[in-house]
């Protein structure tokens, strides 16, 4: 059985860093894509960062609100993603979570379109930031 695990969310300050990570289990092989999805109270859930875990090969949401702060990666040696985060601000409030599929490419999995299709999700992590 897949399972994705967060952590890593927590209460911090505008202006802060934050790393979340997601740990996988259950996958046959490492052909899957794997990403990053927030969604803060009253919005609708987006994608921010996928990867394929086999060739590394990452997607970013065009979003202006988290371009270039955000990064996606491997972590060495581990089944499992990380999310750094640079410079929140509160608007960075939300819940997080990761979500993973072995059909889809790290652009798909991203995509709003498929996000009810989705093979599998964790349990998300709260990430609150106070201005």
């Amino acid at each position: 059985q897949v399972q994705l695990v967060e952590s890593g969310g927590g209460l911090v300050h505008a202006g802060d860093s934050l790393t979340l990570s997601c740990a996988a289990s259950g996958f046959p092989s490492n052909e899957y894509s794997i990403g990053w999805f927030r969604q803060a109270p009253g919005k609708g859930r987006e994608g921010l960062s996928c990867m394929k875990v086999s060739n590394g090969e990452t997607y970013y949401s065009d979003s202006d609100s988290v371009k270039n702060r955000f990064t996606i990666s491997r972590e060495n040696g581990e089944n499992a993603v990380k999310l750094q985060m640079t410079d929140l601000t509160t608007e960075d409030t939300a819940k997080y979570f990761c979500a993973a599929d072995r059909a889809l490419e790290p652009g798909w999995l991203c995509s709003d379109v498929m996000l009810g299709y989705l093979e599998v999700w964790g349990q998300g992590t709260q990430v609150t930031v106070t201005g």
